[in-house]
């Protein structure tokens, strides 16, 4: 689910409170999460409904000029069912405040290189130290590089990126990755050439 950046400013300001999207299967659901540039939106709602029971109210809360408006965006791109969504900004990224951990104690520590092993057992090989390794001597790289010089598919590559940029190890550039500051430390206390796990 995705928001254009003026309304992402209108939902930090609290004036944008509801979205209406058109799914085959809704991507959000009541009681999650949603990471965004401004930060992590709370899905209060997920409720289908028909374009008659959007009211004017709703058009203005979901940043529109009115209902008219709103039903004429949702004309260019229907298909699937509608969905009414409610949500607030809940507060930062939580990843933020995590990459910029770099004092880990050793119980820390020992418990990220735990999920990085356990990421290298669910996977068809270890992976975790030499993507950690590449990014950071291959800053800003893009991931089709990476991916052909770690012999993977890009797909399977930005898949495990994600992993470690939940872990706050990762950063995602306009093009490419770095390692964040938590990154940099934990590949600077795994011993050198040591496989993970």
């Amino acid at each position: 689910m995705l928001f254009r950046s003026a309304i992402l400013d209108r939902i930090k300001s609290g004036d944008v409170t509801l979205a209406f999207r058109c799914w085959r299967r809704p991507t959000v659901k009541a009681g999650g999460r949603l990471r965004t540039a401004i930060g992590e939106l709370a899905i209060d709602s997920v409720d289908r409904c028909e374009e008659n029971e959007i009211s004017e109210q709703e058009a203005f809360a979901a940043g529109f000029a009115g209902r008219a408006a709103l039903l004429a965006e949702l004309g260019q791109r229907r298909t699937g069912e509608l969905y009414r969504v409610a949500f607030h900004l809940a507060g930062p990224d939580r990843r933020v405040a995590l990459r910029a951990k770099t004092d880990l104690s050793s119980a820390e520590f020992d418990a990220i290189a735990g999920k990085l092993a356990k990421l290298d057992q669910s996977g068809a090989r270890r992976w975790t130290r030499a993507t950690l390794q590449h990014i950071a001597d291959h800053p800003g790289l893009a991931a089709g590089a990476i991916a052909t010089a770690l012999a993977t598919e890009k797909t399977v590559l930005k898949r495990n990126v994600r992993k470690l940029k939940e872990l706050g190890l990762t950063e995602s550039l306009e093009v490419g990755y770095r390692l964040s500051p938590r990154g940099r430390a934990v590949l600077d206390a795994l011993p050198r050439g040591a496989r993970v796990g």
